[in-house]
């Protein structure tokens, strides 16, 4: 019999996030209390646990599933990203996103997860702004990053996938600045506000699925087995369930899971306060838009309007932190670091202050694959989703149901079949040059 695993920390969230901020007062599901069981345990409600949740109830709708999440539900890292679903290859490491696997089969793979996300949308009744369609674009402001669009364009030709190059003129057109020399629009990501999509889902599941119980404020503690099955202590209550799905992305080391092999980097973001008529109409462009860098490294900037008014998002830099936190005034030092970004992109928008500033835990392995498949008889793992949360963690919750309930499916195939994340350097020398290398790079990013 396996020893119970202890969490030696829980997540710690820093700063508020201005996606959550911005959406009204929610009212909480209640915390675990006492003892209780279920058919399916899942850990995590994010992208890959209710993710996983909802296909569970698909392929059994006779299952009871328990969600357990450490604090309120959006508040946690998949409330905390800027909002892209993407389809094609982006990898941070590259110069360019352009993937070094098989990118055709990922591509392929993260259509089924944006696809799974459009349906739970249609069904659960949400709207346009908490997800859209719209696509992204790669922005340029310099000529390297105009370089390293044309690269990526020709590796998106090789693929046979669409896209479109744009000017000066169509970029000021869409994002109202003249900042950007040009860009590389693609058509299959979809735009989603975090917080309020994951809010939406873990609503709709908890008031339509019947059998999906949610607890929130019910941070796991241990796992412990219970005979055939395992018992989750979490906060005043006991969950015990033959099956577990552990869906908590890095924290999945908390527990001693893939030790030593998880990479903890943390990314920062800004929201400026919502825009006064006269100052939208100043910026001018689309009322929303989002880019993402040609350097992979530089700045991510979203335009949002409707609830909480419009808004501009900006999100930049990246810190290795192996303690899986970060202090309140490393998210101010990045805070001065989004204000030089803003200033430069909107000189128009001079005197609009930032109201939110947070950072968001990213889980990376060394060798770019998921921490996923069988960690002990009968606990699944869905974790490590390399700096794509939306798409992937939303694939490998999908993933997760399936082989908890045995199915196998392409997905599973996938997943499960990648190699092992690999180990890392020891400390202090991997955090001094993970640290070292994401400093060159933004440095090297310049204006992008």
């Amino acid at each position: 019999m396996s020893a119970p695993r202890r969490a030696l920390r829980l997540p710690r969230q820093p700063g508020v996030s201005g996606w959550a901020a911005i959406l009204p007062a929610r009212a909480p599901c209640p915390a675990l209390a006492g003892r209780q069981t279920a058919d399916v345990a899942i850990i995590g409600a994010g992208f890959a646990g209710l993710s996983a949740a909802r296909r569970l109830a698909q392929l059994d709708p006779a299952l009871r599933i328990a969600v357990l999440e450490a604090g309120r539900v959006a508040e946690g890292a998949a409330g905390r990203n800027t909002g892209f679903m993407i389809d094609l290859p982006h990898d941070l490491a590259s110069d360019d996103y352009a993937g070094s696997g098989d990118d055709r089969a990922q591509i392929a793979l993260n259509r089924q997860a944006i696809g799974f996300a459009a349906e739970a949308v249609e069904e659960l009744g949400l709207d346009a702004e908490t997800f859209a369609p719209a696509g992204k674009i790669n922005a340029a402001a310099t000529e390297a990053g105009e370089r390293a669009n044309r690269g990526y364009s020709a590796h998106l030709g090789q693929l046979g996938e669409a896209h479109e190059m744009l000017d000066a003129a169509a970029m000021r057109e869409i994002t109202g600045t003249g900042f950007y020399r040009a860009g590389l629009f693609t058509p299959g990501a979809a735009m989603i506000q975090p917080a309020r999509y994951i809010r939406g889902l873990a609503d709709g599941l908890a008031a339509r699925a019947g059998r999906v119980t949610l607890h929130e404020d019910s941070p796991v503690r241990e796992i412990a087995r219970a005979g055939d099955a395992w018992a989750l202590q979490a906060g005043a209550g006991t969950l015990t369930a033959p099956r577990v799905i552990l869906a908590v992305n890095g924290h999945a080391e908390s527990f001693g899971f893939f030790a030593r092999r998880l990479m903890h980097v943390f990314t920062y973001a800004s929201m400026t306060r919502a825009l006064t008529a006269e100052e939208a109409a100043r910026l001018g462009g689309q009322a929303r838009w989002g880019v993402t860098p040609a350097d992979p490294m530089g700045t991510t900037v979203r335009r949002i309007s409707g609830t909480g008014g419009d808004r501009i998002v900006v999100r930049s830099r990246f810190t290795f932190e192996p303690s899986m936190t970060v202090s309140d005034a490393q998210v101010a030092r990045a805070g001065r670091l989004h204000d030089r970004r803003f200033a430069e992109r909107f000189p128009m928008l001079a005197g609009v202050g930032m109201a939110h500033r947070w950072a968001g835990h990213l889980c990376l392995s060394r060798n770019g694959v998921p921490a996923f498949g069988e960690v002990e008889p009968g606990i699944v793992a869905a974790c490590c989703q390399n700096g794509l949360g939306t798409v992937r963690g939303t694939l490998a919750g999908m993933a997760a149901a399936e082989a908890t309930l045995g199915r196998e499916t392409g997905r599973t195939r996938a997943l499960a079949g990648a190699e092992a994340p690999a180990r890392l350097p020891p400390e202090p020398v991997a955090s001094i040059g993970a640290n070292a290398y994401l400093r060159y790079k933004e440095w090297r990013a310049g204006r992008e």
